[in-house]
């Protein structure tokens, strides 16, 4: 599945490189106007930045989080 979806994404990339400057605006535009892709696009932007941050689990998010709210 993530080898297809690897393929997909490279053809997608390669015939948009192939497209002219305009084009290509156009595309971006046309991305950009897309309310669920523009959310879709900050939640991987915020888990890249954050990637390297350590994890944690549940119970400690929670009771870190039950601190914040007193």
């Amino acid at each position: 599945m993530i080898a297809t979806a690897q393929a997909t994404a490279e053809v997608f990339w390669t015939a948009f490189r192939a497209l002219r400057k305009k084009e290509k605006q156009a595309v971006i535009e046309k991305l950009l106007g897309d309310e669920e892709f523009m959310e879709d696009l900050i939640d991987l932007a915020i888990i890249e930045k954050r990637r390297k941050e350590p994890s944690r689990s549940l119970d400690e998010y929670l009771m870190d989080r039950g601190r914040k709210k007193a």
